[in-house]
């Protein structure tokens, strides 16, 4: 945690808004992508992103150090968590969800060099198609694989914020892996550009 995080929260416990907004500033697109990938509906991520700040605001008195991010993303799982328990309860698809809408442009951020049109339609289909992908997959084995491979966090800090051992998250990443490999490798989801004839 940089010293400049550090005056920021305990500024923050002490009541400065002004402090929290910019913690806020600087976690809101990583807490977003989170609930977005666990969720895959904007709107619900959009909201559980909020609710998470507003948990953590609340709840700053008792963070007691550590690191901050970790913390936060904890906080944005669990609520993850909540909202896919109540939709099991209540199930409801949206046009989001099944990939019909459009995603408002929240995909991988892979470099554009000059990618011509069909190209850039290929790669969006590609993040659509793992999106869907990650979807299908067991909610513990979906958030490591998220915090691993998209947003490139060590397994320890994976380990803080799922609450879970370091053999239970490499575990949970390598059947997730797997398990994510084999549904894009069925074919109905990965575009044929990517796909592998093992032939």
């Amino acid at each position: 945690m940089s010293n400049e995080e550090q005056r920021l929260i305990e500024a923050a416990q002490r009541g400065d808004v002004e402090s929290f907004n910019q913690l806020v500033r600087l976690y809101e697109s990583r807490v977003y992508n989170l609930c977005y990938r666990m969720l895959g509906d904007p709107d619900a991520a959009a909201d559980v992103a909020q609710d998470t700040f507003i948990s953590a605001y609340r709840s700053l008195g008792r963070f007691r150090g550590g690191m901050f991010r970790s913390w936060l993303l904890r906080i944005a799982t669990n609520a993850c968590y909540d909202v896919l328990r109540a939709r099991k309860r209540r199930p409801s698809t949206s046009l989001q969800a099944l990939g019909v809408a459009d995603d408002d442009g929240v995909g991988f951020d892979l470099p554009d060099q000059g990618e011509r049109p069909d190209d850039v339609a290929l790669r969006h289909e590609l993040a659509a198609a793992i999106q869907r992908g990650l979807a299908d997959l067991p909610e513990d084995q979906r958030v490591v694989i998220i915090l691993s491979d998209i947003q490139g966090m060590a397994y320890e800090e994976i380990a803080t914020v799922t609450g879970a051992n370091l053999g239970t998250v490499k575990s949970r990443l390598s059947r997730g892996r797997a398990r994510l490999r084999d549904i894009l490798r069925a074919g109905e989801l990965l575009p044929s550009k990517f796909r592998h004839d093992d032939g």
